[in-house]
């Protein structure tokens, strides 16, 4: 099976520093140096979408621009590539939500995937509207995802739940193809959604042993409820052709970071409710010594920036290495990010990719399949 790559939509502005922010936190004044236009971020689309991504994930909340309206009109500007687009379950109705997908599907020839957030920040949410605690966002969401899945399957639905209620809902047009759902968490009632309803289980770059630890912890809590679950894992990148250089950029990103700015993010970040956020965290301690945690895995992104804040660097056959060693633990997917992000896709994707295709790991996905050798009779 060909491994699965997404990159990523900067839609909270691009720099060749690390654009900080995410889970409560600001978008560091970096996030200026490259607007999030539509005509920059769809440069980056067709990046992505030429090199052989897959699809491309857009982030949620109050620090970047809204992941539906960007990526309908981004998706205007490309052909082939999908869009993880990341949504908060509290903010619409299901049904809403629903025939929104539906609409996207018709619209791109079923380019839509649907990252599900949750929402971690409890003063986030709030400047929403939504004011319920952690636990209790996590059970609408399990409510939410079921009312989605069967009106997708074109039944109607009565649901009077703890937190939705909905009466004779049906879609018009049901999508096609569904758009798979995607969904991370590390809390105890995370998994249990995640086994119930998702297609894929995300987790942040942790080091392997971790994310080994996860995968089974997941698996079998799906294996109960009689289902399959893929996994993914959500990294930022810096390959170059050797280490040397890789390491380089990284400790230039490093140099870059303002240590008010790191103590501020550091701060913010530690009042997060998020036991992803809080496991990020461990792995560097807001200190910017030690900061591989594992062969070409850098936590120094986290340093400034909430959510994923981990990077694989190394030469592209390092890099492809390690991504070798988390797909034999049982990532498939791996939705990826670098700085810039236009720079940044050309030099994995011509970098890692090709060596990574040569391993029998990887094929473009809109390569032409190719055509079987024609037989030609044998004639003595």
């Amino acid at each position: 099976m060909s491994l699965t790559f997404h990159w990523f939509l900067p839609t909270n502005g691009d720099s060749r520093h690390v654009v900080g922010g995410g889970h409560g936190t600001p978008a560091t004044a970096s996030g200026r140096d490259r607007p999030p236009t539509v005509a920059y971020l769809s440069q980056i689309a067709r990046a992505a979408e030429d090199l052989g991504f897959v699809g491309v994930l857009t982030p949620t909340g109050a620090w970047c621009e809204d992941a539906w309206l960007t990526t309908a009109m981004v998706s205007q500007h490309t052909e082939r590539l999908k869009f993880l687009v990341a949504f908060r379950p509290g903010f619409v109705s299901p049904t809403l939500a629903a025939q929104m997908a539906s609409t996207f599907q018709r619209q791109t020839g079923g380019r839509l995937l649907l990252n599900v957030v949750t929402g971690g920040e409890s003063h986030e949410q709030r400047a929403y509207g939504d004011f319920l605690d952690k636990d209790a966002r996590y059970r609408r969401t399990g409510e939410f995802l079921q009312v989605v899945r069967d009106l997708w399957e074109g039944k109607t639905v009565d649901l009077s739940g703890e937190h939705l209620q909905v009466e004779d809902a049906r879609l018009a047009r049901v999508p096609d193809p569904v758009p798979e759902v995607y969904f991370g968490g590390s809390s105890p009632i995370a998994g249990e959604i995640a086994a119930r309803h998702v297609d894929v289980y995300l987790t942040w770059g942790e080091p392997p042993a971790q994310v080994a630890e996860k995968i089974a912890w997941v698996r079998g809590l799906a294996a109960k409820e009689g289902r399959t679950v893929r996994f993914g894992i959500r990294l930022h990148v810096i390959t170059r052709d050797t280490g040397e250089q890789a390491w380089a950029e990284a400790h230039k990103l490093l140099d870059g970071f303002d240590p008010d700015t790191v103590k501020s993010v550091q701060a913010g970040l530690a009042r997060s409710e998020s036991e992803g956020q809080q496991r990020m965290l461990a792995l560097h301690g807001g200190n910017r010594e030690d900061l591989e945690i594992h062969p070409n895995l850098w936590a120094g992104i986290g340093l400034v920036r909430g959510g994923a804040g981990t990077a694989l660097v190394g030469s592209h056959d390092e890099v492809a290495e390690r991504i070798k060693e988390y797909h034999a633990l049982g990532i498939d997917e791996f939705v990826l990010s670098g700085y810039p992000h236009l720079e940044e896709a050309y030099w994995f994707g011509e970098g890692v990719l090709p060596r990574l295709a040569a391993r029998g790991l990887w094929r473009h996905p809109f390569a032409p399949t190719p055509a079987p050798a024609a037989q030609v009779p044998f004639t003595n």
